[in-house]
């Protein structure tokens, strides 16, 4: 079914599985695609931070894409990262997502070294003309580059961006956005400040922790979106000890270990340089997900 605007909802920024030898096992991603479309969730997003993107080559990056386009059934809930340290690099990531049918594509802007606001605009008009559409992703942390309510407003305006994954966690920002660029549509980034953003008028997760618990995850989102503050605030109470990892250094290797917890071996490793997590943080991360398992959570 045609989605008019692919980048709402549920979008899960998937992980990616990895054989012992840490080859890609696409079978295995494309089953984890299926089980998350089944239970409920809107769509994927392949190749970001938590597909391990950066230690991919391109054939099996390009595969990642295809894989997950024909595991979704509808490439319009497949929105693939695309970023990359040149811009002529990410907009042929973008024609690549295209040509693989996906709907939406997620970019970073410049991340090789701290752009200016004139780099970065040129940078989003470049791959815009790829022809999807563009959604801005704003981590300062790891980029060094802030995409301001007031940058993200030029980049809207000039149709280079539809939307924006806001990961700074100052919650603040979403009303300042709407007021700015009422017509950009605001995605939230961490799973932490799912109810505060939701509040202030998201239209998207681009979400960490349903690789591990698509069920409850999706539900505490949709209470939230639709105002259910009976129903959101009590899970999201339960839910937040475990969803505060997606905003720290180790959040792939802790959702992956969520995710073995939840069906072993569906998270595994991660490729080099990430390394496992400390004994402790992994029966943290362990016991915060039995506990939630056995209250039912899924």
């Amino acid at each position: 079914m045609h989605r008019s605007r692919p980048w709402h909802g549920v979008m899960v920024a998937t992980t990616l599985p990895f054989r012992d030898d840490l080859s890609v096992d696409h079978d295995a991603y494309a089953d984890h695609v299926r089980s998350l479309i089944d239970a409920g969730c809107d769509g994927v997003v392949p190749n970001g931070s938590l597909g391990e993107y950066q230690t991919l080559t391109d054939e099996e990056r390009s595969r990642v894409v295809e894989t997950a386009v024909d595991a979704a059934g509808d490439g319009d809930r497949v929105m693939p990262g695309v970023a990359a340290y040149g811009s002529a690099e990410a907009r042929r990531w973008a024609e690549q997502a295209a040509e693989a049918g996906a709907g939406s594509v997620l970019l970073l802007p410049p991340n090789v070294y701290r752009a200016d606001e004139s780099a970065v605009r040129a940078h989003y008009a470049e791959v815009a003309r790829a022809g999807l559409p563009v959604v801005a992703y704003n981590n300062p942390y790891d980029t060094r580059v802030d995409l301001t309510p007031a940058l993200l407003a030029q980049l809207h305006e000039a149709g280079d961006i539809v939307a924006v994954k806001e990961f700074t966690g100052d919650v603040r920002r979403a009303w300042e956005i709407a007021e700015r660029a009422p017509g950009l549509d605001l995605l939230i980034g961490a799973d932490d400040v799912l109810l505060e953003l939701a509040v202030a008028g998201a239209v998207g997760w681009i979400a960490g922790f349903p690789n591990a618990l698509p069920g409850s995850c999706t539900a505490l989102y949709r209470a939230a979106v639709a105002g259910d503050l009976e129903t959101a605030v009590p899970l999201y109470r339960r839910l937040h000890p475990l969803l505060r990892w997606d905003s720290k250094t180790e959040f792939v290797q802790a959702i992956k270990a969520s995710q073995d917890v939840v069906a072993y071996g569906s998270g595994g490793p991660c490729r080099p340089p990430r390394t496992p997590l400390s004994a402790q943080d992994a029966a943290t991360v362990r016991a915060l997900t039995e506990k939630l398992l056995a209250e039912g959570l899924d």
